[in-house]
């Protein structure tokens, strides 16, 4: 593609007209404008997107792998590249890596591989979320619990030694004291609770030490009771806080996903939780000694139980449009705008506004 091209002809998710009259500038992959037509500049291509409907491009925050590449088991420049390529074909163009619990050796290979990535501009690579391995061993759930640390102070330096792009961190508030989360916050890390028991209260403790999040909501996570409000009566109820939603029919029943969505359309995100079955052939993989199988749409092990997911960020927004009659503006924004915001980044990504990064998802 050109330094300088206008993409014409288009729907935009809010309307069902075709924008004829409209072009969205790039230059040099940035948007740099939104004019008429008629005024496109000379020295600018144009690109017909022939009624198609123009998305900002979907971000996904949680990716454990894709292309039969699981990123525990290949955290290098070829295995980041090789899950960034299977996402990019559902819409994806930002994502983070994700590592699962595992010894911390492997997450200080992890964030060397995500910074050479970085470097080498890996199309969408934006930073790391390491899921674990603080965690509570009553919620980790296909998470290997011999892999569980303590957080302490010393560790911090290894966790926060990513040099370029964000890092996410999530951590069980039962496990972490809250003033270990705020070390974390201050040094540059965004905190979200996850595969936790932890009470309404300490999710609160949390919140105030900084923690914005929670990863997979209703997934290993303490429940919302009538006097017990839990991990996610503390997310519902957060005026600041967003969630992670995995929409494949599987992780959360539909009413409960519509639920969490109207509570805060606002800081709802869809995540896909992906594995290495997302854009490959093979409907299996190994997950530490476990062999994990895709089973009518279901990533489990042996015994049934949920292993990440098999689904893209397509099927995430097309399922929460059919199972939760969510509007296709609505189920774009939770997964572009939304987690952009999450990390921080939301004046740069998941918009098709001037100033913002021409990072583009077409769908037909």
């Amino acid at each position: 593609m050109k330094e300088k091209f206008a993409l014409t002809n288009y729907r935009n998710p809010e309307q069902l007209d075709v924008e004829q009259h409209s072009a969205v500038l790039v230059e040099n992959g940035l948007i740099s404008g939104i004019v008429n037509s008629d005024h496109i500049p000379q020295d600018y291509s144009i690109v017909q997107l022939n009624g198609n409907t123009l998305c900002a491009g979907f971000f996904d925050i949680q990716v454990n792998g894709g292309g039969g590449v699981l990123f525990n088991d290949e955290p290098n420049l070829d295995g980041i590249k090789a899950i960034a390529e299977a996402h990019r074909q559902f819409g994806t163009t930002q994502l983070l890596p994700t590592l699962i619990s595992d010894d911390i050796e492997k997450v200080t290979t992890a964030i060397t591989a995500v910074d050479e990535a970085i470097e080498q501009g890996v199309p969408g690579i934006i930073g790391i979320h390491l899921e674990g391995p603080f965690l509570q061993k009553e919620k980790k759930g296909i998470h290997d619990a011999s892999k569980f640390l303590d957080l302490t102070e010393e560790l911090i330096p290894k966790l926060t030694a990513l040099k370029g792009g964000k890092t996410l961190i999530t951590l069980a508030p039962d496990a972490v004291p809250s003033d270990i989360i705020k070390k974390l916050v201050n040094a540059g890390c965004i905190v979200f609770a996850g595969h936790t028991n932890a009470s309404y209260e300490q999710c609160i403790t949390a919140e105030q030490a900084g923690l914005i999040g929670y990863t997979h909501l209703f997934n290993a996570m303490s429940g919302m009771q009538s006097r017990a409000p839990g991990a996610v009566g503390a997310a519902l109820s957060s005026d600041t806080a967003f969630y992670g939603l995995i929409a494949d029919g599987h992780h959360v029943h539909p009413a409960s996903l519509k639920a969490a969505i109207k509570a805060n359309p606002d800081r709802a995100i869809l995540v896909t939780d992906a594995m290495p079955t997302v854009g490959h052939v093979s409907s299996q993989f190994i997950l530490g000694n476990e062999r994990i199988h895709v089973v009518n749409g279901r990533c489990q092990n042996s015994s049934g139980t949920l292993a990440g997911s098999h689904l893209s960020m397509q099927n995430a927004i097309q399922n929460t449009q059919n199972l939760c009659n969510i509007s296709l503006p609505q189920a774009t924004k939770m997964a572009s705008y939304n987690p952009a915001k999450a990390l921080g980044l939301h004046n740069t990504f998941g918009k098709i506004e001037a100033g913002y990064n021409a990072s583009f998802t077409i769908l037909n």
